[in-house]
This record gives C-alpha cells, structure tokens and sequence, in this order.
C-alpha cells in the first residue's frame, strides 16, 4: 500500500476543513437565494459603475432588481463585443472599474465565424474556483476513498495566443492548474508541460504514459470523449505503453517538442514491476483497460445532453465506477454545483453569478418573460442569462435547461442542449448560421450553388456529421467527391470548437448522403403547410441539433470523406489542419 506523506496528512486535515467549511457556505446561501442573489448582483455593479459600459448603462443609479431591469437589455457577445475589443487592447476601463486586472481571455466558439473572448479578472477567477471547489469536496466526501491519491486531470494551454496588449488568451483550465494549491498540485498526474503538446494523439498516450502506473482516484474532465480517448488510446498501444513503463520511457515516435520530453523525463521511472503486471492483465482480457489496473474512486465529466451518449460506452472500460457531473458550465461561467452521482442535476451556484431565466416558448421574443432564480416552477424549461464578474450583463448563454425543484431557495437544474439551431454532439456547438456559412465558403471554392441542403449530427463511436444533398444538381462530377471534405474544412474554419474537436478525434471527418432529387424540397412544403402559424413563419432547418432526427430520410449512401474509426487515430487522412494558435477550442481541456 502506497505511504502517504505525514505532512500530506497535515495539510489534508487543514485542506479538507477548509473546503468542507466553504461547500457548508455554499450550501447555507442556497437556503437564502434570493438575497445572496441581490447581494452578488449589486457588487458587480458597483465595482465597474465606473467602467465605460457602466457610465453606458447607469449602474451608478442602479439600486434593485428592477432599476436593472428597467436600466439594461437582454444583451447577447456582439452588444458587449465593442468593450471587450478595447480591453484586449489594453483599454480596461472599457469594462471594469478601478483595480482590476485581466489574467487571460477564454475562448470559445461564437455563433458565427469569429470566436468569443471572455475576460478572467481575479473576481471570475475566485468564483469559478469556488463551484469547483464546492463540486471536488463534495464528490471526495462523497468518494473518501479517492482522498491523497493521483488525479489525472485534462487541461489545455491558457496562451495559446496573445492580445496586441499582451494578455494570453486560451484554456481557463490552464490558468486554474497553474494557480491550483501546492497540495493538489502535487496530486495531479501529469505536470502543466503536457498542456503544450499539440499533437492530441501525442498528448492522450502522454497523460496515459504517466498515469497507468499510478493509483488513480479519478479522472476529471469536462468531456467524456476525453476520457474515452485516454482509455482508448492505452489500449490501442498498450504493447508499446508496457515498453515505455517498463524502460522509463516516453515513445519517440511521438510528436512532442524536445523541452517538452525534457520538462517529464524525472517523471518516467523505469518500472519493470507494473509493466509486468500490465502484461498479465493484458493477456488475461486481450484487452488493457481501466478497470484492469486502476481502482477509480469515481469519474468526473460532462453528462448531461448530447454528452450523456458517452456513458453507454463507460462500463466497457471503466466498469461500475460511479460517474459525477461536474456541472453546467461554459467558458462564460458555471451555472450549477452536482452533488450526486449519476445526474446531471445541479444545485444553481446562487454565490457565483447573478442568473436570469426565460421560459423557453418565449425565448427570442421581442418582450419575453424574465424570471429570477426562485420563480421557476417544477418541469419548466428555460434559457439562461448571466451576468458576471467577467463584465456580461444580463448575457444570453443559449444554454436550455429544466427545473428540478428546488434545494432551499436554489432551483435545481437540468442541462438540456443548447439553442434549438444548435447541434452539440462533442461538444462543438454548431450553430445554424455557421453551417450556413461554411456550405457557402465550401460551394463558393468548388464553383458551385446549392440552395437546400440538411446537416445533421451522426451518433456513432466518433460521432460526426453527415450531409445530406438532393440528386440532380448542376456540378462538374468532382464535386460529389469534394463536398464533404470541403465542408469539413470551411466548418473548422468558423467554428473554433468544430476545429479542437475534429483536431483531437472526438469528431470525425463530414460525410455525404445523396437525397432523391426534390426530397427536400418536398418535405419543406409538406412542414409549410402544417405549420400552425402561417406559411410565412415556416422557414427551411439547415442544421439540426439531435442525433437520429434524419432518421426518415431515404439512404445513407456515403459518397465522399468516410468517416474515421476510433483506431485511426485523429486526422489520419488529414482533412482538416491543426486549428491555428488563435482560433483553438477552450472550452475544456484536452
């Protein structure tokens, strides 16, 4: 049995009240939710009433809910895009007051080719710092048997590029590593040098190389297409893996920069021992997986939505090893705290940000109903709007959720799916708009217009998408092969998520389905007629958001860009080029 350190069990016992006394705070705000609610919406307006968008919208006046209310507007990124530009000058009065600094930009995808920056000050950084650690202390109470053992947890770099001012922009999960307490650093299998390895294949086989010799608790990560990947990937090479451990090795046919091998070579001891009792798991199941070598106390990852599609694939590899939702959360902002395994429900994090719902039937209304967090009722679904220390207000997330109950005065909830023209199946939160655009930059470089076409999220190992086109179009025969593939190509290039997703092998390459010439337009004209309010609100679904909702559609004839197994490894035909510094997926790590 592994010794744990004395001083480890020190800093523990302080560690451990420590966190247990801020997840009994939180818990206790969930019992007045109303008022903590009024309570972090004022701060934040009053530490940046003196910022430009502050002046901008009178916050100096604003004394209740209802000032703001009346004072500012639902607001979506491009309405806070202008002041956002001037901070990524160096311009921070743009959108905070006195005193505040800005460590970094997160980037994640925006609804059209342009990715959205989100500022992290210090007080965005110490509340999304605070639901994580209400969601890990209340997983380990609930896991104790996961306390003082290595965690293998996935993040990316927080400067994969740089604002003409200097400020990195990137992974907030890389600056949360980086700033992570000295004890559970410590923890952590893989040091932050891997977050810098490019190559995804190269970057899943090094967090393998270090962790399967370890006793990992548990793995954390926002995706559960990451988690299948390590697995996967440790299987695939596990003969070449057993060498590396054996020999204290890291594979050399592996794309990794030099500084980097150089950054983990303390790390890889030779360890004849393990890579002995891997070659007898291995030949006793045919198979090295971890549920083989590893005693998981539990899995950490995204389950609700789309994501929950994963979890048919967890007990292959990782047995009966509970899994916990690590929350709705988005490079924005968390929205809830789970604190049971196996659900994607969430207590709402009342102490982080300042929430706003509306009632899906009217979500996209000029006047919509607005709700606060203790107006929901019971199987309501609504859109969520945030406002938060990252300078947002009254911001529309576009994420739908459904109401549970409520935990004290805190509602409970449910991540359903983004947008209703979003599709997200890894993810990549495509939008309708940029699946429009990228067919238009597709068509556009192969000389040719198409009027109607259906995008529509495939389920499979590697989920992907697949495009469906009527026969009888006026092409040269070479575009029926390049389509598919330039699609591909043009949906990275708009969407910054599409890119790190396809990029890693957790979606793969665009393929193609012919439709009998006329089938689209006769089913739009079969929906016109049926539509209950009027010929003229029905208008054409390019993309659609579900796996399976292109079911009844005629043939599934793959003309182009078949899709890639799992075992071919990310971009083994290379459709689709590393994603550029700039435009890389932050979403979550890995």
């Amino acid at each position: 049995m592994r010794r744990i350190p004395i001083l480890d069990r020190l800093l523990l016992l302080i560690a451990r009240g420590h966190a247990s006394r801020m997840l009994r705070q939180f818990l206790t705000a969930t019992r007045d939710a109303r008022a903590v609610q009024d309570a972090a919406l004022l701060s934040k307006l009053r530490r940046n009433a003196d910022s430009d968008f502050g002046r901008a919208f009178g916050f100096a006046s604003i004394r209740s809910y209802a000032d703001y209310v009346r004072q500012v507007p639902i607001l979506q990124y491009e309405d806070h895009q202008p002041y956002i530009e001037r901070v990524k000058r160096g311009e921070l009065s743009a959108l905070f007051g006195a005193g505040q600094r800005v460590h970094m930009f997160a980037l994640t995808s925006g609804t059209t080719n342009e990715p959205k920056y989100i500022p992290v000050t210090d007080d965005f950084l110490a509340e999304t710092r605070r639901g994580w650690n209400a969601c890990g202390v209340k997983a380990l109470l609930d896991h104790p048997q996961a306390f003082l053992r290595p965690i293998v947890q996935v993040s990316s770099r927080m400067d994969e590029s740089r604002t003409e001012a200097g400020i990195p922009c990137g992974a907030v999960t890389g600056l949360m590593a980086a700033t992570q307490k000295r004890l559970v650093r410590r923890y952590y299998v893989t040091p932050l040098a891997l977050a810098y390895i490019d190559d995804a294949a190269a970057k899943y086989y090094a967090i393998m190389r270090l962790a399967v010799p370890q006793d990992v608790a548990f793995i954390m990560t926002a995706s559960p297409a990451t988690v299948l990947s390590l697995a996967r990937t440790a299987d695939r090479h596990a003969a070449q893996l057993i060498r590396d451990i054996h020999d204290g090795t890291l594979w050399s046919a592996l794309s990794i920069d030099a500084s980097i091998r150089q950054a983990v070579r303390g790390l890889l001891k030779p360890s004849p021992a393990t890579a002995r009792r891997l070659e007898r798991l291995l030949e006793q199941h045919g198979r090295l997986l971890p549920k083989h070598y590893w005693n998981l106390g539990f899995l950490g990852n995204w389950t609700g939505g789309s994501m929950g599609l994963y979890l048919r694939e967890f007990p292959t590899y990782f047995g009966d090893t509970p899994v916990r939702d690590i929350g709705l959360l988005a490079s924005e902002g968390r929205v809830t705290v789970p604190i049971e395994d196996h659900t994607p429900v969430g207590i709402l994090d009342v102490m982080g940000h300042f929430f706003e719902f509306v009632p899906r039937d009217e979500y996209g209304s000029a006047r919509p109903t607005v709700l606060r967090a203790g107006e929901l009722e019971a199987g309501g679904e609504y859109f969520v709007l945030l406002t938060t220390s990252s300078g947002l207000y009254r911001y529309d997330l576009g994420d739908l959720v459904r109401m549970h109950g409520y935990a004290g005065e805190a509602p409970l909830l449910e991540f359903l799916s983004k947008g209703s023209h979003v599709a997200s199946v890894a993810g990549e939160k495509l939008t309708e708009q940029q699946a429009i655009l990228a067919m238009q930059h597709a068509t556009d470089a192969l000389g040719v217009h198409i009027d109607t076409f259906v995008l529509a999220p495939q389920w499979a190992e590697v989920p992907y998408y697949r495009l469906h086109v009527e026969a009888g179009q006026d092409w040269p025969a070479d575009v029926t092969s390049l389509l598919a593939e330039r699609l591909d190509q043009s949906l990275a290039a708009v969407n910054v998520e599409y890119a790190s997703k396809r990029y890693s092998g957790r979606l793969g390459s665009v393929t193609l389905n012919v439709l009998p010439a006329g089938f689209l337009t006769a089913m739009d004209e079969d929906l016109r007629c049926r539509h209950r309010r009027g010929n003229e609100q029905y208008k054409h679904q390019y993309l659609y958001a579900t796996p399976g909702a292109d079911a009844a559609f005629p043939g599934a004839v793959v003309c182009a860009s078949v899709k890639r197994t799992a075992a071919e490894g990310p971009f083994a035909a290379g459709s689709v080029r590393r994603p550029d510094a700039s435009v890389r997926s932050q979403t979550e790590g890995g």
